[in-house]
């Protein structure tokens, strides 16, 4: 039998919930007291060999009155059974021999938690340390951990960029500004939707160091709008409360498909989504002739007629070219003509379209170029993809920085990337599977602030980013790609993910619908730790899932270099003295972005 000292206390009561026990001599809770609190671990025997390890959920204490004695409490430390562990066997999941009342417990020996806690696992992958135990280094199985999806929550404040960091730091070798796969490039990606512009001081190293990061923003992100699809498209530049939406969804369709076969001509069965090179400029002429096209309606003619008098066979071939000139509608029956059946129809939409062209804020989509200066074409779709894919240099980490994409294309954007990312894993994963081999190219996709754009309600503007995510959270694992979804109101992101996700790293939440919602989704979790959310120190963590051992508190240390958005010293300002703000400089800074 393993000597752990003197026990605390006996087990009272025993159930597969909740394992009772009494401490019956206050100065052995007084020794403890520091290890004693809720989240902590203790050690029950159950027969010669075997211990139980729970987690401590709640601490009572009673006052007892003798007669001509002193008072003295009694406390009743409740727990839930988590594991078994034996000095033989080390520690398996699940509670297979209750103990009986009368048991003893102790408080949980250091050795024996650095044993549980940095077991050898086959992917060990370290997470800090243990909230209680700093010194017993937190592990848990990496292949678990990043073959699935995970969600990483917390208010502002609690740490929540630094632990992000410092997970995607480890993974791919950086350690204290060092990289440690210097000598060779590996397959794995990491593609992080940064809103704030916050993670790249955390992956810039020495150029020493051989790490390259590969950091997108609207100055040099190549995103050509053919790449969109039809959902894209249409979120792009249509209406849809308006009344002939219908129609100008159906003439876009037409003049989009149209255009793609005129410049991609070697290509069968070119559809909307087909990803392929088209003229945006170009439909947008088509569409001013639909909009003002008149039908000659004299003997034999019933088609599009030019004032000229020619009549047009062929929309494709003139349509496209410039707007053209037309008859005027007229009834006399030397001249009748009547307005073409989309006349008028689609004033707003043109103004629409060129209004979204004309904005210099989105030239990296409708107006992306080449090094060369020439525009990208159907042939450069590959480089458009390893964009964010990496393998541009020896870069493992992509970052989109979104903080200068305007808002109103930013659910756009994400749809676009995350789904040319799925994509690449969908058919890169299909070509292995031909050979018998399984993806050897996995991808991590960080959306940062995910309740930006993907809510679990809002309007029509979030449809095509939402079903880009989900669409990775619902299918992407088998194709090696996997999420993180990083929010600081978890309660307002798409249930669709969060349900998919099969680990969680909760730091602290200070709002009670968020704490009740991330209960309401944690796997194996009792009510008292679930309490700790609100009280978690800045970086401490609540790990839940498949890769850790139990549900574990721990903390990360902080990642270096840091992730910083630079934000302001406020009592220093509110101290200093004045400060001659040059207006003019902001003002055409903000003309030039906005």
């Amino acid at each position: 039998m393993t000597d752990f000292g003197e026990p605390l206390g006996c087990v009272t009561e025993s159930t597969p919930s909740l394992i009772r026990i009494e401490v019956d001599n206050p100065s052995k809770f007084e020794t403890h007291k520091e290890r004693l609190s809720v989240g902590q671990y203790l050690l029950i025997a159950s027969g010669n060999t075997l211990y139980l390890l729970s987690t401590i959920v709640a601490i009572r204490a009673s006052h007892i009155d003798k007669p001509g004695e002193e008072s003295v409490f009694r406390f009743h430390i409740d727990t839930q059974p988590i594991g078994t562990w034996s000095q033989d066997g080390g520690f398996t999941r699940g509670s297979h021999a209750l103990p009986v009342p009368t048991e003893f417990a102790y408080v949980a020996p250091a050795a024996v938690l650095a044993e549980i806690f940095s077991a050898k696992l086959g992917s060990a992958f370290s997470f800090g340390s243990l909230s209680i135990a700093p010194d017993v280094k937190f592990e848990i199985d990496g292949d678990k951990f990043f073959s699935k999806h995970v969600a990483v929550v917390g208010s502002t404040g609690s740490g929540k960029s630094c632990a992000v960091a410092k997970i995607l730091q480890t993974v791919v070798g950086i350690q204290d500004k060092a990289n440690l796969h210097k000598e060779a490039q590996k397959n794995a990606h990491i593609v992080i939707f940064d809103i704030h512009a916050e993670y790249a001081a955390a992956f810039k190293l020495d150029t020493s160091e051989s790490f390259t990061l590969n950091l997108l923003d609207v100055d040099t992100l190549k995103l050509p709008y053919w790449l969109m699809n039809a959902q894209e498209l249409e979120e792009m530049f249509i209406e849809s409360n308006e009344i002939n939406s219908h129609n100008q969804i159906s003439q876009f369709r037409h003049a989009v498909v149209r255009n793609k076969t005129k410049y991609n001509s070697a290509l069968t069965g070119v559809s909307f989504d087909t990803p392929v090179y088209f003229s945006i400029d170009e439909v947008v002429t088509y569409l001013e002739n639909m909009n003002v096209e008149v039908i000659g309606k004299l003997a034999d003619e019933g088609k599009p007629k030019l004032a000229d008098g020619t009549l047009i066979n062929d929309r494709d071939s003139c349509y496209f070219d410039q707007v053209q000139s037309f008859v005027v509608s007229s009834t006399a029956v030397a001249t009748k003509a009547s307005n073409g059946p989309f006349h008028g129809e689609f004033d707003r939409l043109i103004l629409r379209l060129k209004t979204r062209l004309a904005d210099p804020r989105l030239k990296f989509l409708f107006y992306p170029l080449k090094s060369d200066g020439s525009p990208l074409e159907t042939s450069d779709f590959a480089d458009v993809v390893r964009q964010f894919i990496g393998y541009l240099t020896k870069s493992n980490v992509s970052i989109v920085d979104l903080s200068g994409i305007p808002f109103e294309v930013l659910s756009i954007v994400v749809s676009l990337i995350s789904r040319m990312i799925f994509d690449f894993g969908f058919y890169y994963s299909k070509r292995r599977h031909v050979g018998g081999n399984v993806s050897d190219v996995p991808i991590m996709v960080v959306c940062e602030e995910a309740h930006n754009y993907v809510p679990k309600s809002g309007g029509a503007q979030y449809n095509s980013s939402r079903k880009s995510i989900e669409r990775i959270a619902k299918e992407g694992r088998k194709y090696g790609v996997t999420l993180m979804v990083v929010s600081q109101r978890p309660s307002e992101v798409s249930e669709t993910i969060f349900s998919q996700c099969s680990n969680f790293i909760s730091l602290r939440l200070t709002n009670a619908v968020d704490q009740n919602y991330i209960k309401s989704l944690l796997p194996d979790l009792s009510a008292g730790i679930g309490d700790l959310l609100p009280n978690l120190a800045q970086g401490e963590f609540l790990a839940v899932g498949d890769a850790p051992l139990m549900p574990t508190v721990g903390r990360f240390s902080l990642p270096v270099p840091e992730p910083h958005s630079r934000s302001v010293n406020y009592l220093q300002e509110w101290n200093s003295g004045w400060r001659n703000v040059n207006f003019d400089d902001v003002i055409e800074r903000w003309r030039g972005k906005s």
